[in-house]
């Protein structure tokens, strides 16, 4: 009986243990990814068998899950030790860093998305055979039925829910500055949206 109990009790350890490739594909990582968090001491295993392999604990799962929470965040590898020591907390400081430079990147990704729309734009205008135009538009715009009542409130509602769209639009069709200008005080006034 006592071999039997033994038995089961090492069964029961090795139920609540992990082999790198039972973990790794647990989270989604692959095997040399917790290699490397183990080798740079992110998530070292809680042991290796007999044979040499290592296991992870449900507790080293479990830190594996905050770590990748974490960067799933977009916190470095670093940053993720540091909250680790530190009790597992991000500090503030540390989260509005992150969110500073996520805002960064987000201008930065906003800048690009205009250079390539407008390069499209220029791509599309020699394929299509010229570009669309304040002619063009006005053409479109009736031959979907929309008459002058139509219109006015078309541009209302754009001027109304995304005032920089509508003049980026208006010059996008060719249409000067001081026409945009006056549009876009029409389309405020006769919605209502002067003071």
């Amino acid at each position: 009986m006592g071999r039997q109990s033994e038995k089961v009790a090492a069964l029961f350890r090795l139920m609540k243990q992990f082999t790198i490739s039972k973990l790794a594909s647990l989270a989604g990582l692959s095997r040399s990814t917790l290699l490397y968090y183990d080798r740079i001491g992110l998530l070292p295993p809680s042991g290796r068998t007999g044979a040499g392999y290592r296991y992870y604990t449900e507790k080293d799962s479990k830190r594996l899950e905050r770590i990748c929470h974490f960067r799933g965040a977009g916190l470095s590898l670093d940053e993720i030790r540091q909250v680790l020591k530190s009790g597992g907390k991000p500090g503030a400081r540390l989260l509005e860093r992150r969110l500073d430079q996520l805002v960064d990147n987000m201008l930065n990704l906003r800048a690009k998305q205009r250079i390539l729309a407008g390069m499209l734009r220029q791509v599309t205008r020699k394929e299509n055979g010229g570009p669309v135009d304040k002619k063009m538009w006005v053409e479109m715009l009736r031959a979907a039925g929309m008459d002058d009542d139509a219109m006015t409130r078309w541009h209302q509602e754009f001027e109304r829910r995304s005032p920089e769209g509508h003049e980026e639009f208006l010059v996008s069709l060719g249409i000067p500055k001081q026409e945009v200008l006056e549009i876009r005080q029409w389309a405020r006034a006769e919605g209502g949206l002067e003071k």
